[in-house]
């Protein structure tokens, strides 16, 4: 047996990358999916991330999640493929390449062309690729890189057209207007899941507005109260709550008469007792004038008038760029979306800009008559029609609103809020809600099969999916799945010039059967000019493809078909396998790939996507913030790895809260604690076993080879029979707990076997394995010693892969049956031949001796002092 890596000089980096080179040569990873093949398939979704940035200690924790599980399973004889995959498509690389262009709107990409500028996307979507393979192959991670899946694979978007094209047949597809959340930074509608990932708390204007009714006796205004004053010119309609009592009142200073729900009479301005001027009320809606009511100082209350006799009354426009609508708009109308916890009691609605505006003007007819009116273009700035602020960004023209709605004698009051507002989580900038056409999948209609399906997963941490996953489903909206944009996989929808008619193209063969093309890509400048002649004969003309590309995310969440080319290719693998057997991913993709996953497997097939799931928590930098590259607040991955480790980094992050779904804050001193408190006792007891090892070669005594059963149960030492049971417990928890996915329990029972191995059998062992007591009693004692190391390398192989491989590939040379690397073996079998009652008799042993220690400690008592006695209370 030779010691390959003696005393001080022991490198653990230098050692793993040994082992890469051992690796490579072997060919370990393809060989162990070779021996593994024709056995039980165990089937594993690895999320894409995109290419276009360097892996930071997010995508490691969750390699080193799949690559624990993935390892453990192939060790238990199955089959387990794993292709790397790319997200190539989406807001992340065109918003790389509108930087890198200088594009800053929509015609800009159609000047260029869409050609040129998908070519561009194409270009730089494998930017860091080298650099990821080599950071997920340092780590030690397991997967096929050669045979990786790429979202911009025409295999891999023609299952896409396949999964609408199913949707489609089951009638789960529409085309609508909504007011989704909109990101005028990228020029483009996000999920409702992609509004929810960068929500800030800022300070945004609030305001008063008077609206005045026409033909009012007392010439009275409805105040309405907004923090978007940028909608102000598209208003339509105001909405009160018919069930609230509202309350005219009169200005004392002016005669001027206002009308606002009566509890939030309180809100209205009062005058400044010393200046004798007006006042707002305090900053926000909460103030306290809430509490005190109308000042009567400053207000007389003329009525109380019930909300439903407001509704139907007409107002004067705010703004005269819509006064064709006079005869069906400027109304007021009724919903009880409208509280009285927060403004005036009196909504403004812009139908575009709004889901509960666009809601009850659809319902009251507004809309229907009036056309919507989407003042807006698609960058963000007001049309021509809007000519007093046209070419303006919304946020931008606040200020300038807010001055012109004063001029107009419209101001009651003006201040500001600090609300929480959500913003794009690729551009950085404040999100809109604004109407836009998009294709939507009919989530609501399924929303109870999600639910059911949910059901049918397990997940660790389990208050995941009970709580947040359930409770995201349980709201499900529709889903728009279409952008207005060009870099992504096309629609596979062709439509007539009068609408009436549509084909959904589910394959290529079926586009070039209908079209006569031959197709080679499947992205918009190789399909946008492919027509196909109308069914209906010549004179209805082509039909021609919607210029939509699909929701990156819908392209994500097709991946367990889409990867496998699935249906055109392995239909019986799929069918057979399906759902997967494993998925982790971090705490955001609830709203995100774990969603999407879960929608488009019930739709297409009634049942969940995948059976296991892990979700994991953030990294966050020391200080408990955000990692940034910017702020330098964060130690390099490979920094961390070239100082302590793959392995090290691994265990720290693996036996952490952030596999339980909590934060973790990296520092560098817990990887450390992991080398000083795991590795080193490790490598201590296979270092002592190995030098008494080749000590007995030295001194001409019998060559130690590992111990047969029969030999250890032969043994009259009680700490034999303890380690070899405390080592079958140690296998059989391990086995228990991957089965159920709790990595995070497997650590801390490994560093306690290792401290019971080097502070007990190791150390009240000296003498037996020196050979001091004899030939026969130390080749006992070192038997066991190896079959325990021997054991838990195996065993804990997934875990740290690099050292176990190090200490394996020694202790090997002592057997005639051994493999060529570690991952090659089988995760150990229990005999069931453990002895209970010695491992709580030594537990209770141990316990003993630590509490005499500690009486030392307090008496300030050498640990070699004789004692007369020693007295405690032990139960």
């Amino acid at each position: 047996m030779e010691d390959v890596c003696e005393g001080k000089d022991f490198s653990f980096p230098l050692e793993e990358q040994r082992v890469l080179e051992l690796w490579s040569k072997l060919d370990a990873f393809h060989e162990q999916l070779r021996r593994t093949e024709g056995g039980e398939e165990f089937i594993f979704y690895d999320g894409p991330p995109f290419a276009t940035g360097l892996p930071h200690y997010g995508h490691i924790l969750a390699g080193t999640i799949k690559d624990v599980v993935t390892r453990h399973q192939s060790m238990r004889g199955r089959h387990v493929m794993r292709r790397f995959g790319w997200d190539c498509h989406g807001l992340p690389v065109e918003f790389e390449i509108d930087k890198l262009l200088g594009i800053t709107n929509r015609q800009q990409v159609l000047d260029l062309g869409i050609g040129k500028y998908n070519e561009t996307c194409r270009g730089i979507v494998t930017k860091y690729v080298a650099e990821w393979e080599a950071v997920v192959t340092r780590t030690g991670r397991w997967i096929d890189f050669k045979a990786d899946y790429k979202t911009m694979d025409i295999n891999f978007m023609e299952s896409v057209w396949w999964v609408f094209g199913q949707l489609w047949d089951k009638d789960l597809v529409y085309k609508g207007f909504k007011v989704m959340p909109y990101s005028t930074g990228c020029k483009t509608a996000l999920s409702n899941f992609e509004a929810g990932l960068d929500y800030r708390t800022v300070p945004d204007p609030a305001v008063m507005v008077s609206f005045p009714v026409i033909g009012d006796a007392d010439n009275a205004a409805l105040v309405a109260w907004t923090t978007t004053p940028w909608t102000l010119p598209s208003n339509l309609a105001l909405c009160v709550n018919a069930n609230l009592v509202y309350a005219k009142v009169k200005d004392r200073s002016n005669g001027t008469v206002y009308i606002v729900a009566e509890s939030r009479l309180g809100q209205l301005p009062v005058k400044a007792k010393a200046s004798g001027k007006k006042q707002a009320p305090s900053k926000g809606s909460n103030a306290e004038a809430v509490q005190g009511g109308l000042d009567t100082e400053s207000y007389e209350l003329l009525a109380k008038i019930p909300g439903s006799s407001l509704v139907g009354l007409k107002y004067t426009p705010l703004f005269d760029f819509f006064l064709e609508l006079q005869d069906t708009a400027f109304r007021v109308i009724a919903d009880n979306y409208v509280t009285d916890d927060s403004g005036t009691g009196v909504v403004h609605c812009a139908p575009a800009f709004g889901e509960d505006d666009h809601r009850v003007c659809l319902s009251a007819g507004i809309i229907e008559a009036s056309g919507l009116v989407v003042a807006v273009d698609d960058d963000g700035h007001f049309i021509e029609k809007i000519s007093q602020f046209k070419g303006r960004h919304v946020k931008e023209a606040d200020k300038d609103i807010i001055n012109a709605v004063k001029d107009k004698g419209r101001l009651v009051s003006k201040g500001s809020i600090e609300h929480s507002y959500p913003y794009c989580w690729r551009s950085g900038t404040p999100l809109i809600y604004r109407a836009v056409p998009s294709w939507f999948i009919k989530v609501e209609k399924i929303r109870d099969q999600l639910l059911e399906c949910n059901k049918e997963t397990y997940w660790v941490p389990d208050y995941v999916k009970e709580k947040r996953f359930h409770n995201w489903l349980e709201g499900a909206r529709d889903w728009a799945v279409s952008r207005s944009r060009f870099w992504g996989t096309p629609l596979p929808v062709w439509i007539s010039q009068d609408g009436e008619e549509i084909v959904v193209m589910d394959s290529i063969e079926k586009l070039e059967r209908l079209s006569g093309v031959k197709v080679n890509d499947l992205h918009r400048h190789h399909v946008d000019d492919i027509t196909i002649p109308s069914s209906r004969g010549p004179e209805f003309g082509v039909l021609k493809r919607v210029e939509d590309v699909f929701d990156c995310w819908f392209e994500s969440g097709s991946m367990p078909y889409a990867y496998i080319h699935y249906p055109f290719e392995n239909r019986e693998l799929f069918e057979k396998n399906f759902p997967g057997n494993f998925v982790a991913e971090g705490l955001d993709q609830t709203r995100g790939w774990f969603y999407t996953l879960m929608v488009l497997s019930t739709a297409l097939f009634g049942k969940p996507a995948f059976k296991n799931l892990i979700c994991n928590g953030l990294v966050l930098a020391e200080d408990g913030k955000k990692m940034s590259k910017s702020k330098q607040n964060y130690p390099s991955p490979m920094e961390v790895i070239d100082e302590y480790g793959a392995d090290a980094l691994r265990l720290y992050l693996v036996n952490s809260p952030v596999v339980r779904a909590e934060s973790l804050r990296f520092k560098r001193i817990g990887v450390f604690g992991v080398v000083k408190d795991v590795f080193l006792p490790w490598y201590n007891a296979y270092r002592f076993l190995v030098q008494n090892a080749k000590r007995l070669e030295v001194e001409g005594l019998t060559a130690f080879s590992p111990i047969d059963q029969a030999s250890l149960r032969k043994s009259s030492n009680v700490l034999d029979h303890w380690i070899h049971s405390a080592t079958e417990s140690l296998v059989s928890f391990v086995h228990q707990e991957m089965d159920a996915y709790r990595l995070y329990t497997v650590v801390p029972y490994l560093v306690k076997y290792i401290d019971n191995l080097t502070n007990i059998y190791v150390r009240f062992n000296r003498k037996r394995l020196k050979g001091r007591t004899g030939e026969e009693d130390c080749k006992i004692s070192l038997s066991t010693l190896y079959h325990a190391l021997v054991t838990t390398c195996v065993a804990m192989a997934p875990f740290t892969p690099f050292f176990t491989e190090v200490l394996y590939q020694n202790l090997r040379k002592a057997s005639s049956k051994s493999e060529q690397s570690i991952h090659f073996c089988s995760f150990p079998s229990t005999t069931g031949e453990r002895d209970e009652r010695v491992e709580r008799s030594v537990t209770r042993m141990m316990t003993i001796i630590d509490l005499a220690r500690n009486i030392r400690e307090r008496h300030s008592k050498a640990l070699k002092t004789p004692l007369k006695y020693v007295l405690t209370q032990f139960a």
